[in-house]
């Protein structure tokens, strides 16, 4: 997380991000807060052990609070905080190769914010980046574009508001000329993508109609999408109260729709070998394996491969390979699936509390907990400890990863990881 609960090989799913980008680029930035693949995974060599005396390169103090995850481009950091009480919203600066706060923009103030949830902050959605901009995302609080080099601020927006009740939570995604993002409150429910350029209203299309007919509290969603390239091109991956959708990026026009019972989604759907992997959200999670199809209209139920109903994450996203899925709940059960089957392979218990989302690093896995301890195991059928790493605080932000360093945002402080000896240990 960043936030609170708040179609075919992973090749595939390098296009949402990388297709225009080198090998060397797609190593060295993290423009999405699940990396550049939007899967929270990568192939660097990262290190195995740290603390705060070992394998710290710099560990800087944030001001303010804010889950949402940096991102990274070139040499700049780049994330959002806000006051305990929400009423100032800044934009963050940092450089990686010394950790120093370049830039603390004000970007938005609030007379008069709205209750969030106490897990939650004022600066949970994470920002995107690409070459000389940053998009930063507050919810219904705006939106802006900052020159990610002077961090002067280009455009916001301020008018797409709505009841999130416990607070933002859904980050942005950038793709092609579109900034787009979920807006699930309590009282409006849509999607909207904005020309990246100006901030414009490219398209704004609203949720399932019949979404009135349930209670409030169970049309909000906090989820994240993806776009994922099929043969009648691209499709806009969505999860949200009471169903996932699959939209036509370019115009915002609704695909298919798959109902479920669920709200208050927050883990971001993934593709991984053919099957699209979505979360149905609270109050019992559910993941759900629905092969990548040029499906139309309502889609029957019995289209979904498999359902896994057990442990489940309501606020943290999952990882995968290329034939299992790695997962771990809010309360500290992780667990591995068989990717096409669902066949629950292992389940163990690591304790702590959990909203960050795992990062798969080559045949590793990374779990990152509240407490500030980290977990790291091996990425296999069976559990294999490898190691367990503490921190001085606990992380609600994900991992970012560049070229062989580990960037991990606690409560209170950012640091750079990396192995002294440049070994990955």
């Amino acid at each position: 997380m960043r936030h609170l609960f708040l179609l075919g090989r992973p090749l595939l799913a390098v296009w949402v991000f990388v297709g225009s980008m080198s090998r060397a680029e797609a190593q060295e930035n993290w423009p999405d807060f699940r990396g550049p693949r939007a899967d929270g995974t990568c192939q660097a060599d990262i290190p195995l052990r740290w603390s705060e005396t070992e394998n710290v390169r710099w560990k800087t103090t944030l001001p303010g609070r804010g889950w949402s995850t940096p991102v990274l481009w070139g040499r700049w950091l780049w994330m959002t905080t806000a006051t305990e009480e929400g009423k100032k919203q800044w934009a963050l600066q940092v450089d990686k190769h010394t950790g120093r706060l370049v830039r603390q923009v004000l970007v938005f103030q609030n007379p008069q914010p709205e209750p969030i949830n106490p897990l939650n902050s004022y600066a949970s959605p994470s920002p995107v980046i690409e070459p000389g901009r940053v998009y930063v995302h507050f919810g219904t609080y705006g939106t802006a574009c900052l020159d990610s080099e002077t961090g002067r601020i280009l455009w916001t927006r301020r008018d797409l508001k709505l009841d999130h009740k416990e607070g933002p939570g859904s980050s942005p995604l950038l793709w092609q000329n579109l900034l787009i993002f979920h807006c699930d409150g309590m009282d409006v429910q849509y999607v909207v993508a904005l020309d990246k350029h100006t901030g414009r209203t490219v398209w704004k299309t609203p949720r399932w109609e019949k979404l009135h007919q349930f209670l409030p509290d169970f049309r909000k969603a906090y989820s994240t999408p993806i776009v994922v390239p099929t043969d009648g091109g691209p499709v806009l991956v969505s999860t949200g109260a009471q169903s996932a959708y699959g939209y036509d990026p370019r115009t915002g026009q609704e695909l298919w729709r798959l109902r479920y019972k669920g709200f208050s989604n927050v883990s971001r759907p993934l593709l991984r070998g053919g099957l699209l992997l979505l979360n149905t959200g609270f109050t019992r999670a559910q993941l759900w394996a629905l092969p990548l199809a040029p499906y139309r209209g309502v889609v029957p139920p019995e289209q979904v491969r498999w359902r896994s109903t057990r442990n489940v994450p309501r606020r943290a996203s999952i990882v995968a390979s290329e034939e299992l899925i790695f997962m771990v709940d809010d309360r500290g059960v992780a667990s591995c699936l068989e990717l096409q089957t669902g066949k629950r392979l292992w389940t163990k218990r690591l304790g702590g509390n959990f909203s960050a989302s795992p990062l798969l690093a080559g045949d590793r896995v990374y779990f990152f907990d509240h407490e500030g301890t980290t977990t790291v195991i091996q990425a296999a059928r069976t559990w294999k400890l490898l190691a367990r790493n503490r921190l001085e605080d606990g992380m609600m932000a994900s991992p970012v990863v560049s070229q062989g360093a580990l960037y991990l945002r606690t409560r209170s402080a950012l640091y750079r990881i990396e192995a002294s000896s440049g070994g990955g240990e």
